[in-house]
C-alpha cells in the first residue's frame, strides 16, 4: 500500500509538469510613441514618382480642337448666287440637234469708225461652236483674203486705209456643220490699240458691212 502511494504521489507530479509545459507565454504589448507625418513634405523630394495635376483648376482648359480654330465664313444672303448662275449654254446646241437652221440671216451692217491710223488690223474668229464657218473678206469690193477658216483664235490680214471712207464686207461661205455663220471680228489701229469689235450672225452667201473712215 505504501508502494502504491508513493507511484501516485510520482505520477501526479509528473502530470503537472507537463501541464505547465503546454500553456503559452505572453509578453505585454509595448506602444511606442505616435509618428509624426510631415504631410507638407514635398512629393518631388527624394524617389517620389512626378505625377502632373489632371484636375488643375487654376488654368482655364482650351476646348477649341483643330476645326473649331478654323476660320469658317458664310456668305451672306446678298452674295448666295442662284445654281446654274455661270453656265454657259451653247446657243446652236438646239440646231446641231435638228440639223442646219432654216432661218435665213441676211446682210448686216456693223456699224463705222473714226481713227487717224495709217493701217488696221483686221481679226475675227468663230466664238461660238467652232463647226468649220469660213468667210471671204473684201475691202473697197476687192478681195484681200478670199477664204479664212474661222476657229477657236483670231486670224486676219492687216490692210492699209485710204483717205476717207474705206468699206470692209465679210461674207459667208458657208455655215458650217450647224448654222448660222457666227464669228466676232475686232479692229485694232497702227498702235495695237482695239478700237471696234462686233459680232455677225451669216446665213451662206450674207454679208456684214463695217465702214472705216480715216480722218
Amino acid at each position: 500500500m505504501k508502494a502504491f502511494s508513493t507511484l501516485f504521489f510520482i505520477l501526479g507530479f509528473v502530470a503537472i509538469g507537463m501541464s505547465q509545459t503546454d500553456i503559452p507565454k505572453t509578453q505585454p504589448l509595448k506602444i511606442g510613441p505616435k509618428p509624426t507625418l510631415d504631410i507638407k513634405a514635398s512629393p518631388q523630394q527624394g524617389n517620389a514618382l512626378r505625377m502632373p495635376s489632371v484636375i488643375d483648376m487654376s488654368k482655364t482648359p482650351n476646348l477649341k480642337d483643330s476645326l473649331m480654330a478654323r476660320n469658317i465664313q458664310m456668305l451672306p444672303d446678298k452674295e448666295l448666287r442662284q445654281a446654274g448662275y455661270d453656265l454657259k449654254i451653247d446657243p446652236k446646241v438646239g440646231e446641231r440637234e435638228k440639223g442646219n437652221s432654216k432661218e435665213h440671216y441676211g446682210d448686216m451692217y456693223l456699224g463705222d469708225i473714226k481713227t487717224t491710223s495709217k493701217f488696221v488690223g483686221i481679226v475675227c474668229r468663230d466664238h461660238e461652236y467652232v463647226d468649220g464657218d469660213r468667210v471671204k473678206i473684201y475691202a473697197n469690193e476687192q478681195v484681200i483674203d478670199p477664204n479664212i477658216l474661222l476657229t477657236g483664235s483670231f486670224k486676219g490680214v492687216n490692210l492699209t486705209l485710204e483717205k476717207g471712207f474705206n468699206r470692209l464686207d465679210f461674207e459667208a461661205l458657208n455655215q458650217g456643220t450647224s448654222g448660222p455663220n457666227t464669228a466676232q471680228v475686232d479692229v485694232y489701229d497702227d498702235m495695237g490699240k482695239l478700237i471696234y469689235s462686233n459680232k455677225w450672225l451669216l446665213s451662206t452667201g450674207s454679208k456684214a458691212s463695217l465702214i472705216i473712215v480715216k480722218e
